[in-house]
């Protein structure tokens, strides 16, 4: 049976301070084990045998599990989180079509291989490897095991424990020790021993069930914690991915203006070679391609991080590993973005949260259960003798077979403190759950936020990009026939070089941005997804 309060509301710490206020002092009665037949050595009647000893130990054991249903402690119950219908900046810019759409029939969540939905093929392949060949997500994956070996071993307690301790002892009384009699004087005796010993604790108060669904449920915070770390290296990944393509469309902008740049230096230098333009003219030309080309210089630097960092993220040493250069020309995919109360079913970071609150649940019941009586029973057979030829001998056989009821009855406030510091962590985290809740659905509308603005700066920019490119047009003109000089023309070419290095990085931040909406709203995991034990 389940001890619980009705209408109970496990986040309020309230109920368990006062349902353990009352006195700690406890009666309690040691009952010796009861032993029968101990080390017959003669007599009349057949020796019980292992196997009868046994049979009575494991009816008796039988018989206590049957009455070991009682689990003191309160029951589970999921804390509520603060909810919004939808999300804020679903409903205040009306955008719900382009970047991101609401999820309408399953088939058009997202699916666990989220990466797919931008069509990169390198990218598809460089994502699966981070999960094959990843080292923080092998440690991750190491951590799991332990947590599920924690379970087994907790599991075992359930059982009895079994063991054999043969032992083997000489001994010879000295003829001149005090209180000696001296007719009892030996040359030395021998002790054989061959038992088996059986110990069982008795789960009365749930203790021990409680312990094995506590590590349960961290084992299962722990699978959580390892799609966690999946979901955020395969992020972590795609951006920077998108980050080296965004280097390459940069460079190759940049490359393609140094050749413009080269090529208005060589008319420059020419014109002033004639005597039609001043050599002002032919140094403003000669300071712009160089900056140019600083510039080009400058973004492999860049580049070469995210490189090395792809490298890493895939198991590899940096110098093994190489990206060929592939300009970013792509626009964000549509994204399904779901209902915020989904959000606590799709985020893995969520689940982990939310098994720990069970976890410290179980911790409070373990915490009271040590207020009640712990109940053993132990039990043990085999053969003494004084020779090994006569070890097994039905006169040599020992038994005994007995419970051991035992409470504590002061302990100067160590349970009560072991409660109090049970309840607090229940608390901590309830707390640590909401918290994580609240944090993603700001994650989700923050970049909801981000690619809607991106998408009207994108347009804008775009629109002042073509003005730019148009004006240096004009003003090249106006330099070729004599009405403007050449720092006009490197005027406008400087303002349309940044114009245009602009929209390159509001397509990077878009890339970016849709990877970290994916990322907040779980990357097509699931709660389901959780491991049952």
């Amino acid at each position: 049976m389940q001890k619980t309060t009705k209408n109970h509301v496990p986040h309020s710490s309230q109920f368990y301070r006062d349902e353990w206020a009352s006195s700690e002092a406890r009666l309690s009665s040691p009952i010796a084990p009861k032993t029968t037949s101990s080390r017959p050595t003669s007599g009349s009647g057949e020796a019980p045998t292992f196997r009868s000893v046994f049979q009575r130990a494991a009816f008796a054991t039988a018989a206590t599990v049957a009455i070991s249903g009682c689990m003191v402690g309160p029951k589970y119950v999921k804390p509520t989180t603060p909810l919004a219908p939808d999300y804020k900046e679903m409903q205040t810019t009306g955008y719900k079509e382009g970047n991101w759409q609401s999820a309408q029939p399953a088939d058009t969540t997202l699916k666990g291989e989220w990466w797919t939905l931008f069509n990169d093929p390198q990218l598809n392949d460089l994502e699966l490897q981070v999960a094959a060949n990843n080292q923080t997500l092998k440690a991750a994956a190491a951590r799991l095991v332990e947590a599920r070996s924690q379970i087994r071993y907790n599991h075992s307690f359930l059982f009895p424990t079994i063991g054999a301790a043969p032992s083997v002892a000489g001994e010879r009384e000295s003829n001149g020790r005090p209180y000696f009699n001296a007719p009892a004087s030996n040359n030395g005796t021998a002790d054989l021993q061959l038992p088996f010993d059986l110990n069982y604790e008795v789960d009365l108060w749930g203790r021990v069930r409680r312990t094995v669904n506590l590590s349960k449920e961290e084992a299962q915070a722990t699978a959580a914690d390892l799609q966690t770390a999946l979901l955020s290296l395969q992020a972590e990944l795609a951006v920077d991915y998108f980050e080296a393509r965004a280097n390459d469309a940069d460079e190759k902008l940049l490359l393609d203006t140094v050749k413009t740049y080269e090529e208005a230096y060589r008319i420059t230098n020419n014109r002033f070679q004639g005597g039609v333009s001043g050599e002002s003219d032919v140094d403003q030309a000669k300071t712009q391609l160089e900056s140019a080309r600083v510039q080009a210089s400058d973004v492999n630097i860049q580049r070469a991080q995210f490189e090395h960092a792809i490298a890493v993220l895939i198991g590899k040493p940096p110098a093994s590993f190489t990206l060929a250069e592939q300009p970013l020309d792509t626009l964000p995919p549509p994204i399904p973005v779901g209902l915020p109360s989904e959000l606590l079913e799709r985020r893995p970071d969520i689940a982990a949260a939310e098994r720990r609150v069970n976890e410290a649940n179980e911790r409070i019941g373990i915490a009271r259960a040590a207020y009640f009586p712990t109940l053993n029973l132990s039990a043990f057979a085999g053969f003494e003798s004084t020779a090994i030829s006569t070890l097994i001998n039905g006169s040599n056989y020992i038994w005994g077979v007995g419970p051991t009821l035992s409470e504590t009855l002061f302990d100067a406030g160590r349970r009560r403190a072991v409660s109090q510091q049970a309840i607090a962590g229940y608390d901590e985290q309830t707390a640590n759950y909401r918290q994580t809740t609240l944090t993603a659905f700001q994650q989700v509308e923050d970049n909801l936020a981000v690619l809607h603005t991106l998408i009207l700066e994108a347009k804008q920019q775009h629109d002042s990009t073509i003005a730019a490119q148009a004006a240096v047009k004009i003003f090249n003109n106006r330099y070729v026939g004599g009405i403007d000089t050449y720092l006009q023309v490197v005027t406008a070419q400087t303002t349309a070089l940044q114009n245009e290095r602009n929209e390159i990085a509001i397509q990077r931040r878009q890339m970016d941005a849709s990877v970290l909406l994916i990322k907040a709203l779980g990357g097509g995991w699931s709660t389901a997804q959780l491991p049952k034990y």
